[in-house]
């Protein structure tokens, strides 16, 4: 492992070096080259989070090739719709340090992306496409994993965030400061323990939910806890425990009839876990990840209801490396998720899991794994993945060449087989296939450029309907295609552009909020040593989204938005200023039927470490 190792090391030097030996884990679970990856795995950097400050995680996401958040243009505290190649929210895994987080009481058993505070993350790594052999249910269409900060070196450590906004949509540009964001992270290391402290707040207020001639003014409200302790008993064994407590308070209208109303949803997140490692034989490590999530949710709606549930994950795996070409992951996943309805009811999955990783010498690179799911409810299912990939090296870079053919399989979630409104014991479990095959040009005159086709088939798939008021098995087979062109391109020594284009086509149902085209780009500019600027623009073609007063399908015009960053270091390594503009134009857009959309928006903070 010492070559990856200095590869690791290298990737900080400059941008040639990043572009070609930048390394990616979550594929594989082994640190690897990018060059001997069989996908295109998005990165987003401590750098990237940088320079994004006072933006929300899932603002970020949604301008990545292949993703879209269906929400994030939107009021602060409006639901997040996760959409991934076509897919949507389920059909996505999210996982922080490599725990599978999801609410088990939620109608679609997904993870509420406005529990996450973005404070404690340090970066972010996304593989599109199947991944459930790795990673098991929900990981069908990507996986998203957050990796949280490490405790600073120094005995005692602090970096602190503060940040004012305005919160106003393109029809009314007050622009008041509505929106306020604080946080403060404390860590350090004494001897073999290390252990970080951090909270965090935002609130926003200054727009309503629905578009209204009263234009009321609904708040939301983030408080999140994070705690982490770390011991390294020795140079080969560690062991960590850590803690998150998350409240979300949001006020919201009414959507049927699209009318102000007082309406509140309320909830809190409380998860604990541990995590400890074993090296051994230079070339072995066993690893153990265990956590407790508890959740609680509450409507203060016309139709008041409350949800709570938790879940508990536990994965351990070992991995090991045969002569410096075979990595393997042998891991056994148990997952068991609990809800309260009018009786307790919970189902367990219990997964056995293998996957392989040959890197040779002459370019060919294979990953190849299987998963024997094991579910209470649904008995066994065998999933599996097939990933090959040819890397042709030159003086200049590297051509890779890949392609891939894996099944996942997602059973319906507690509220659809057991919950209180339109529950169905009799639904199947959905499964897709996925196919996909495409390039990657890299060449150290810092330039990196991919594309890649898709094409995924998904059958079962688990719908509200309407006409019965009960959760169904969809009769239609799902087809979605589709291709993703990325570019990374730094022409002058302190000029960089990135850009992506994505195309969509679902097929089998309406397909609601997802662009069939869209495309975001990224110029950015360091001024001087210590002065950075950006610019970027997204666009999203027509959409069609359903209007649900009438239950018709409505035809959106495509928008393009277009935003600017400038961020100035006034100490060195201690103190920044940064200012964002979001869009700049003002333009006036709709992202979903009857609710407001955010116009021009400044956003101005500071960032301080000690």
């Amino acid at each position: 492992m010492a070559y990856l190792t200095s590869y690791a090391q290298q990737v900080k030097d400059t941008t040639a070096i990043q572009i070609l030996d930048e390394v990616v884990v979550s594929d594989s679970r082994f640190p690897l080259r990018r060059a001997e990856s069989g996908k295109t795995i998005i990165k987003i950097s401590t750098e990237e989070l940088q320079r994004n400050q006072g933006r929300s995680i899932a603002e970020i996401i949604t301008t990545k090739s292949g993703l879209e958040i269906n929400g994030s243009r939107s009021r602060q505290g409006e639901i997040l719709g996760v959409f991934a190649r076509g897919g949507r929210g389920r059909q996505v895994l999210i996982l922080i340090d490599g725990i599978r987080i999801s609410d088990p009481s939620s109608f679609s058993q997904e993870y509420d992306l406005r529990l996450l505070s973005t404070a404690n993350i340090a970066s972010i790594e996304i593989i599109k496409g199947a991944a459930s052999t790795l990673y098991g249910t929900n990981a069908a269409t990507a996986v998203i994993n957050i990796k949280t900060k490490n405790t600073s070196k120094k005995k005692l450590a602090g970096e602190f965030l503060v940040s004012v906004g305005t919160n106003q949509t393109a029809g009314d540009q007050n622009n008041n400061l509505s929106e306020f964001t604080n946080s403060a992270l404390i860590s350090g290391t004494l001897q073999k323990l290390s252990y970080s402290l951090g909270v965090s707040n935002s609130f926003a207020d200054g727009m309503s939910s629905v578009i209204s001639p009263e234009n009321e003014e609904d708040i939301n409200s983030n408080v999140s806890l994070n705690m982490q302790l770390h011991y390294a008993i020795s140079e080969n064994i560690d062991f960590k425990i850590y803690a998150n407590q998350t409240k979300l308070r949001t006020e919201y209208d009414e959507s049927f009839g699209l009318i102000d109303a007082p309406y509140q949803f309320l909830s809190e997140q409380k998860r604990i876990g541990v995590s400890s490692g074993l090296k051994y034989n230079n070339n072995g490590s066993l690893k153990l990840n265990m956590a407790y999530t508890d959740y609680n949710s509450e409507n203060l709606s016309a139709f008041p209801n409350s949800f709570s549930g938790n879940n508990l994950v536990l994965d351990v795996f070992n991995k090991y490396i045969f002569d410096k070409r075979f990595y393997s992951v042998l891991g056994l996943n148990y997952i068991r998720d609990r809800s309260d309805f009018t009786e307790v009811k919970d189902f367990t999955l219990t997964d056995p899991y293998l996957n392989l990783v040959y890197v040779s010498e002459f370019g060919l690179n294979v990953n190849a794994g299987t998963r024997l799911n094991v579910h209470s409810e649904y008995g066994n299912h065998l999933v599996y993945n097939v990933n090959p990939s040819y890397s042709i090296s030159g003086n200049k870079g590297y051509l890779k060449l890949l392609a891939t053919y894996a099944t996942s399989y997602i059973t319906p979630s507690l509220t659809q087989l057991f919950g209180d409104f339109g529950a169905n014991d009799a639904l199947e479990p959905e499964i897709n296939r996925t196919i996909e095959a495409g390039f990657e040009y890299a060449t150290n005159d810092k330039l990196r450029g991919s594309a890649v086709y898709f094409n995924r088939k998904e059958e079962n798939f688990v719908f509200f309907d309407n006409a019965s008021f009960q959760y169904m098995n969809s009769i239609n087979e799902i087809d979605v295609q589709g291709a993703e062109i990325e570019l990374s391109w730094e022409p002058l020594e302190k000029l960089q552009w990135n850009a992506n284009y994505t195309f969509t086509e679902r097929k089998g149902d309406s397909g609601i909020r997802l662009p069939k085209h869209k495309i975001n780009t990224v110029l950015s500019y360091n001024i001087s040593s210590n002065t950075y600027a950006s610019a970027q623009y997204s666009y999203a073609a027509g959409r069609t989204d359903t209007d649900f007063n009438s239950f018709t399908d409505v035809a959106l015009e495509p928008y393009g938005l277009v935003g600017c960053y400038l961020s100035r270091e006034v100490i060195s390594g201690k103190l920044k200023v940064f200012l964002n503009i979001d869009n700049l134009f003002n333009s006036s857009f709709t992202e979903v039927i009857g609710f407001s959309t955010r116009g021009r928006n400044f956003r101005f903070g500071l960032n301080l470490e000690l």
